[in-house]
């Protein structure tokens, strides 16, 4: 999952327009994979959408899968970070609730489920994938499990990182084939697997 770059940011001159430059390609991406599919994204729409040369995004990005993982990387960030506070079974809850909300609602969740569903294809991919954004965000997200553990608030039956897969892989299947998330499930998932027994 559903993380912080772990690896450093490409060169990059630093002056405004740079940066700039670099939204508007990634902005379009988004916009791109929203309106068109993974299959039909090309590096030339998002260079005339971003209003900027094909070269540069050359430059900056290998391929448009390193494009859209940034864009999911900065997006997560800002709409879906994994909570620092203490862990509460409450805030636990809502964290797997606005993981819900985030793969059905969000155009960057759109962007997560695109490139899982690229993975399956592309080792290259999948391995993008693991590294910079599912390996770094599942390690804070297993601090918040274990956290709730330590305060008693969680007591999952499974171990931690079975626990996430099991919640979080219900989600991910029902949004990758438009099935829907009933309202009830998280909270179902959340209990069976996460409540403390009574």
């Amino acid at each position: 999952m559903p993380a912080v770059n772990s690896q450093p940011r490409r060169a990059r001159s630093g002056n405004q327009r740079d940066e700039a430059a670099r939204l508007a390609v990634l902005h379009a991406a988004d916009d791109l994979l929203v309106e068109h599919g993974f299959a039909r994204l090309t590096i030339e729409a998002i260079a005339r959408r971003a209003g900027v040369a094909k070269q540069t995004i050359y430059r900056w990005w290998p391929s448009k899968v390193e494009i859209l993982l940034d864009t999911l990387i900065e997006d997560s960030e800002k709409r879906f970070p994994v909570p620092e506070a203490k862990s509460t079974a409450d805030g636990i809850r809502g964290y797997f609730r606005g993981f819900a909300r985030f793969v059905t609602r969000d155009p960057a969740g759109k962007v997560l489920l695109a490139l899982i569903a690229e993975a399956q294809h592309s080792p290259e991919t999948a391995k993008s994938l693991q590294d910079r954004y599912l390996g770094p965000r599942g390690e804070r997200e297993r601090e918040l499990l274990a956290n709730g553990i330590e305060a008693g608030e969680i007591s999952p039956g499974l171990d931690v990182d079975a626990a996430i897969d099991a919640v979080v892989g219900p989600i991910v299947y029902r949004a990758l084939t438009g099935a829907g998330i009933p309202r009830g499930l998280v909270d179902a998932l959340f209990d069976e697997l996460l409540k403390p027994r009574g």
